[in-house]
């Protein structure tokens, strides 16, 4: 039978948006394998920041900021070419996913222990409390020293770690010289210095007798006391690493976008990354002196503190060497502990050997500092 002139139209129209899909698709495609060869080049580079010093190759920890967002991007992009039957593309970005898949923890973990965390006793666990409080200046420039001393209280740790500590602010507190009475032991900056409070930077607060402390680099840096804990020692490392230099202007700057319409963004940026650069440099001088003092330690390691880089960088690789992090072990959800950066970055640790075991991790949402404070419980294993 002849086919008519409407048949005729109307296959000719099917194959003309089938010939466009097509276009659009096969365009598609060429944009998506763009996106996929950047995409695997970035994930590439992040898995080799943590092994790569950057006083090296300065641009790495940078790269290392984004690598949350880089894999979960691969992963997209893997599930793109799934759904296109396209074998080789899927095959080579699920390839890289899975090799990253086990640095997933130290990000993100399912939210399957909160509900349990209210259940831990308290017998025979010890509550640690690793906290950067900025100097005891809260969001409006005003003393905040009150404020976290009833925290401390409220969440009664048996070892508080605090970097950036203000001994002015905080011996002109009457709240911080009673905390001081309740914890007995106390290590301010340097012993030897014979008002080492005014001039401490970091401090430990312990319920537990304190056997001995030194100082690895200043007291700004790191500090470490040995406690004693029944009848076992635990070194307590309590450390604040060169800060980035990024200041809340430029946090502004970025987060509020400002850079879209700053003509001058060049040079800010160029700024910004110089800081970025300089400063990653002088971490990891830091971090290679107080690893090799951890190592050197023969007994428990409990390594608190502020190392202002993030999970993928070479700070945590060399700090975390042969300890395990208390988020990866029993945290919930995805953590971030500075409150800047679209609150996507965890600086802020509490590491620890065997034999303890961490029970509970928990990063309280107060607004005393531009950090939050951990919290977490510990149990020494039989």
């Amino acid at each position: 039978m002849k086919k008519g002139y409407y048949d005729e139209y109307d296959n000719g129209g099917r194959r003309e948006r089938k010939s466009r899909r097509s276009l659009l698709l096969h365009l598609l495609d060429v944009f998506v394998t763009l996106l996929t060869v950047a995409a695997a080049a970035a994930l590439i580079v992040t898995y080799l920041v943590p092994y790569v010093n950057p006083g090296r190759i300065w641009f790495l920890p940078v790269l290392g900021l984004a690598a949350p967002a880089v894999y979960v991007a691969s992963v997209i992009l893997m599930l793109y070419w799934i759904i296109r039957w396209r074998w080789i593309q899927a095959g080579g970005m699920l390839l890289l996913v899975v090799v990253g898949f086990g640095s997933i923890s130290l990000f993100w973990r399912p939210e399957i222990r909160r509900s349990y965390e209210a259940q831990i006793p308290d017998r025979g666990t010890v509550k640690v409390m690793t906290y950067n409080v900025r100097g005891f200046y809260g969001p409006e420039g005003k003393s905040s020293v009150d404020e976290v001393v009833a925290l401390i209280r409220e969440q009664n740790p048996d070892i508080v770690c605090l970097q950036e500590f203000n001994g002015r602010l905080a011996g002109a507190s009457d709240a911080f010289r009673v905390l001081c009475e309740e914890y007995e032991n106390a290590r301010f900056g340097d012993e030897r210095d014979p008002e080492p409070l005014d001039d401490a930077g970091l401090a430990i607060l312990s319920k537990f007798r304190i056997l001995r402390s030194a100082t690895v680099l200043t007291p700004h840096s790191s500090v470490w006391a040995d406690l004693l804990i029944d009848e076992d020692t635990l070194r307590v490392f309590n450390n604040h690493l060169h800060s980035t230099a990024i200041n809340a202007d430029d946090n502004e700057y970025i987060t509020t976008r400002r850079f879209l319409s700053d003509t001058a963004r060049e040079v800010k940026f160029r700024s910004i990354v110089k800081r970025l650069r300089e400063n990653s440099e002088l971490r990891a001088a830091q971090v290679d002196s107080i690893s090799t003092e951890i190592r050197a330690t023969h007994w428990g390691r409990l390594v608190c503190g502020d190392f202002n880089d993030t999970p993928v960088s070479y700070v945590y690789r060399r700090m975390a060497s042969g300890l395990n992090d208390a988020f990866s072990e029993c945290g919930s959800g995805y953590s971030h502990t500075y409150r800047g950066f679209f609150n996507t970055l965890r600086i802020d640790y509490v590491l620890y050997s065997d034999p303890w075991q961490a029970l509970a991790y928990e990063v309280l949402p107060v607004e005393y500092s531009d950090h939050h404070p951990v919290v977490v419980r510990l149990k020494r294993e039989q």
